[in-house]
């Protein structure tokens, strides 16, 4: 089996992640982990969103500058 290269870089090994996972089930609670990760998957989609739009509107700012400086020549 593969260790992930996050994990590799992080220098967490099979017992780290094990215990990490235990203290998360312990400190939020089997019910709310669900929870956490849907807010967490939102709030990712949200910020994917958000960073598409921006750069369709510089793209579409940078065609509409080009398109007017030919016009102008």
């Amino acid at each position: 089996m593969t260790t992930p290269l996050v994990l590799l870089f992080l220098g967490m090994g099979w017992q780290e992640i094990i215990l990490l996972v235990l203290v998360i089930l312990l400190f939020f609670g089997a019910k709310r982990i669900p929870e956490l990760a849907k807010g967490l998957g939102r709030g990712i989609r949200e910020f994917k969103d958000a960073s598409k739009e921006i750069k369709s509107e510089i793209s579409k700012g940078m065609e509409e500058d080009s398109s007017t400086t030919t016009t102008k020549s």
